[in-house]
């Protein structure tokens, strides 16, 4: 679900040209998602290969990933670890979201509604353990790192960026804010298009920026507050904040209270709507454990491991990810050509 601050952040477009020579780490979990609810056949149904295991993921892994290689920006894959036990009501209100899409997804079919297939069939995806050791190994063939969080890896990507280890972290979600991420990329597609929330269609997007300081700047508020602010709206760990409490208004109920927290919840009844002290929540975007040791190292990319991966298990075209195999490799050949002969 993760926490609303659409109307209240400020953005700036950018465009992938601006992005190039840069690191830039991908919430793993969450991309992997996006790919298997909306790389769907007309029927609602994911990809499939001849032994029907889903592809949707790897499809719109490879596909993306060596797009964004082409420009010459650096990528490298975050994944969660153990989830905050906080976060197991989340889990449990996504899991009824799919057994509902489910049933109506069945009753669409019996109906003949393509359309509802397609719509209900996006609310259904599960990504297996299984799903993502295949796409880590196929991001190590591409040569990319893969980082395993030992929580959310919203968290450990946050560490990356402040590091200066990598520019900003690729999510749709504010979360990341939250958790301290100071640069943050949304809606970075080659396509510069995306699929309309639980709808069929599309809208024009083009790559934003949104930095935290100067939304902090912006909005009067310290790191602190923000993190307030976001729980009084609601994140995965309060599902639905304070009922009747938006962005705009958090905002200014914080401003009002300053820095006395205390005061701030126990006027807004936090008690009243969850079974745990406002502390506990707080404490996870401030306290998230994070892997300190991680290594960062791009490689070559290795094609055989990559046909492998997705023509050998998975019977995709071996023409087609050979021929972007080999554009992918044209195009690094002149990238490195150029950074030669800049040094000399």
């Amino acid at each position: 679900m993760g926490v609303n601050l659409k109307d209240i952040v400020v953005k700036k477009e950018i465009s992938l040209t601006d992005l190039k020579n840069r690191k830039l780490v991908v919430d793993g979990n969450n991309i992997l998602y996006q790919f298997l609810s909306t790389i769907r056949q007309p029927d609602g149904t994911p990809l499939m290969d001849s032994k029907d295991n889903v592809t949707s993921h790897l499809n719109g892994l490879f596909h993306r990933t060596t797009k964004l290689m082409h420009y010459g920006i650096r990528l490298v894959f975050v994944f969660d670890g153990k989830a905050p036990d906080l976060k197991h009501a989340e889990r449990e209100r996504r899991a009824g979201i799919k057994k509902e899409a489910e049933r109506l997804y069945e009753e669409a079919k019996k109906e003949g509604d393509a359309e509802g297939m397609k719509k209900y069939s996006m609310r259904t995806s599960r990504l297996s353990s299984e799903m993502i050791d295949e796409a880590v190994e196929l991001i190590g063939a591409l040569g990319l790192p893969v980082v395993r969080a030992p929580s959310e890896g919203e968290a450990q990507a946050a560490l990356m960026v402040k590091r200066g280890d990598v520019f900003a972290e690729i999510s749709q979600d504010y979360d990341c804010l939250l958790f301290g991420v100071p640069r943050m990329i949304q809606n970075l597609t080659i396509s510069e298009r995306k699929k309309k929330r639980d709808k069929l269609s599309y809208e024009t997007v083009k790559p934003q920026l949104i930095e935290l300081e100067p939304n902090l700047k912006h909005l009067g508020l310290t790191h602190d507050q923000l993190i307030v602010l976001g729980m009084l709206v609601g994140t995965d760990y309060n599902i639905g904040g304070i009922k009747g409490i938006g962005p705009k208004k958090a905002v200014d109920l914080v401003k009002k209270q300053g820095d006395d927290f205390d005061a701030l919840f126990s006027e807004m009844k936090w008690d009243d709507h969850f079974g745990y002290s406002w502390k506990e929540v707080f404490r996870l975007f401030k306290e998230m454990p994070v892997k300190e040791d991680y290594v960062l190292e791009w490689k070559a990319l290795d094609r055989d491991k990559v046909v492998q991966v997705l023509c050998e298990k998975h019977d995709f075209s071996r023409e087609r990810v050979e021929d972007t195999l080999d554009k992918l490799e044209a195009e690094q050949s002149k990238i490195s050509q150029k950074g030669l002969g800049e040094f000399f």
